[in-house]
């Protein structure tokens, strides 16, 4: 699934920011709920700067993580940022990588792993503190029913129990809507933003059978945030 949603994101790179008001939010409020203000920083999943662009305080060294080389181009440059064009689930990755990091963070990006507890475990061995925000199995739940879909997203329960094997978290779930003038701007927003995600694909006539008898105005989406600090 990582390699179909990176050349999907690498796709829409361009119109990323201008598609996710939701992602951008997401980040804004993971990072509003740390219980410091760390100086060294791992970004895994770091996209076009999303987390980035929501630290309002100094930092010394900042390193993102990210699969779209697409995506990378777009981050913010500064000489403390440091930005590696990898697979947050490769082995290799955590060699190349500090041994410590103030923060390891993840916004909007986890839910796209084959393999989350082995980089909960990574992260536990790697850093003083840790942030996830991670779209659950009831984003974009009605469009799943409706299609007859299997969603892909985790579950916020069985990711929260999975935490808790590697760290003492504080966690909260919110929901988002994001609303749209028709059901046609909706189902090209899911294309721009580069989520659609997920190995089975709808046929063109399901695709829009869906889209005319969709009953909602907007998109909903379920995120699982997750303030956490290794247990060792």
């Amino acid at each position: 699934m990582m390699l179909e949603c990176v050349k999907e994101f690498s796709r829409h790179a361009h119109t990323y920011d201008a598609n996710t008001p939701v992602q951008q939010d997401v980040a804004r409020y993971l990072l509003s709920k740390l219980d410091s203000k760390p100086k060294t920083i791992l970004d895994l999943g770091c996209g076009s700067g999303a987390v980035f662009r929501a630290i309002d305080w100094d930092v010394s060294a900042f390193t993102g993580v990210d699969s779209s080389c697409e995506m990378c181009k777009r981050h913010p440059r500064t000489p403390y940022v440091h930005l590696l064009n990898d697979d947050f689930d490769a082995p290799s990755l955590w060699a190349h990588l500090n041994p410590s990091y103030d923060v390891i963070i993840s916004s909007s990006a986890l839910q796209w792993s084959n393999d989350i507890e082995k980089i909960l475990k990574h992260v536990s061995l790697t850093c003083k503190e840790a942030a996830f925000a991670v779209f659950t199995d009831k984003t974009f739940q009605s469009i799943y029913t409706l299609s007859g879909l299997p969603t892909f997203l985790p579950n916020a329960q069985a990711l929260i129990e999975t935490c808790e094997n590697y760290f003492t978290c504080k966690y909260e779930v919110k929901t988002f809507q994001l609303f749209f003038e028709d059901n046609l701007s909706l189902f090209r927003y899911i294309k721009a933003s580069g989520v659609s995600g997920g190995e089975k694909k709808l046929t063109v006539s399901q695709t829009r059978a869906l889209i005319k008898n969709y009953p909602h105005n907007y998109l909903e989406f379920e995120v699982l945030f997750i303030w956490a600090k290794p247990i060792h």
